[in-house]
């Protein structure tokens, strides 16, 4: 596959149909980054939605096949210009997107900046009462000491700022009001063990989606909090799948 034109983005195309754009931690050269062993969860998505849709992957932000920007320039509105970018390069013009953690919150950039995105499922991260100083000051807390977990994806350790300059970015993000406006269908997926304390700060993701639930289900979101599983359940692919599965081909029509 090609670099997406002036982004410098690697990026994969599967199956065929509408389609759905996954964000990390799926990434177009998935194996070569996490090893040998990660193509199994791959694989498990590619067999999940290919039959209906052409998922479309990534390798982003820097990461992979895909070439170094400056780390201090990851906004939220770059992040948006690069993916829609992606799409286009891609020959897609609407698209599902399927984010976690980071790219959950990208997801809804995404969603409340383009009417591109037809259908917004995220996991991980709660649309309404986000902790993100917390997140902010967590990365920040990091740089300079960054985990090795981090290092399996990044090429330097000062990459590791890009975190940083996309969560200040959104600060003073109107998150109420974007939410609240959206109306493509939308569904959130959580650990309900999936608190964290990172670098000493709280980052209560689970807690924030309890606690906003009955809210975001009055506004039309799908939520499903999974008993007994922490942040890393994304990686069970047993439990989530069969949940985007239902979600996107129930929402297929749509785009």
């Amino acid at each position: 596959m090609p670099f997406a034109a002036d982004t410098g983005i690697w990026f994969e195309k599967h199956g065929s149909g509408p389609a759905v754009f996954i964000g990390l931690p799926l990434m177009a050269s998935h194996s070569e980054i996490f090893g040998a062993a990660a193509q199994t969860m791959l694989d498990a998505w590619l067999d999940a939605l290919t039959p209906h849709c052409t998922v479309l992957l990534a390798d982003y932000p820097g990461i992979g096949k895909s070439k170094d920007h400056d780390p201090l320039t990851m906004t939220a509105t770059r992040v948006c210009d690069d993916l829609l970018n992606v799409a286009t390069a891609a020959g897609i013009e609407r698209f599902g997107w399927i984010g976690y953690s980071w790219s959950g919150a990208v997801g809804l950039q995404l969603a409340t900046r383009s009417d591109r995105v037809a259908a917004l499922a995220i996991g991980g991260w709660p649309p309404l009462g986000a902790p993100y100083a917390n997140i902010l000051a967590t990365s920040q807390a990091k740089i300079g000491d960054v985990p090795d977990y981090a290092m399996i994806m990044l090429r330097s350790a000062d990459q590791y700022q890009q975190w940083s300059a996309f969560y200040e970015s959104v600060l003073d993000w109107p998150e109420a009001d974007a939410v609240g406006a959206l109306s493509c269908p939308r569904m959130l997926f959580f650990g309900s063990d999936g608190d964290l304390v990172e670098a000493g700060f709280p980052v209560p993701i689970a807690t924030a989606c309890r606690t906003h639930r009955a809210t975001l289900e009055h506004q039309g979101w799908q939520v499903n909090e999974i008993l007994g599983y922490g942040h890393d359940v994304i990686g069970q692919s047993a439990l989530v799948l069969p949940k985007l599965k239902t979600f996107v081909e129930t929402n297929l029509d749509l785009w």
